[in-house]
């Protein structure tokens, strides 16, 4: 999975990993994403990392928040 990838190494506790990996989910579930190996995963699993490093907590709030900056784009 992209996300596991992008966070392989990192010093993040596993509770933080848990919510980042959860928004993820949620945010390719709500925009339809099925194939894991679309290039779109990348940059949704970016966006997510970066909201969650904003302090949000909540893994709904994480993927709506990247969700509303990647229809921004």
């Amino acid at each position: 999975m992209v996300i596991d990838r992008l966070l392989h190494g990192c010093a993040i506790d596993t509770e933080t990993i848990s919510r980042i990996t959860a928004a993820y989910e949620r945010a390719l579930h709500t925009l339809c994403v099925k194939d894991r190996d679309d290039p779109l995963t990348e940059m949704i699993a970016k966006t997510i990392i970066k909201v969650a490093q904003t302090g949000i907590k909540d893994p709904l709030k994480i993927s709506m928040q990247a969700i509303k900056e990647l229809e921004m784009r």
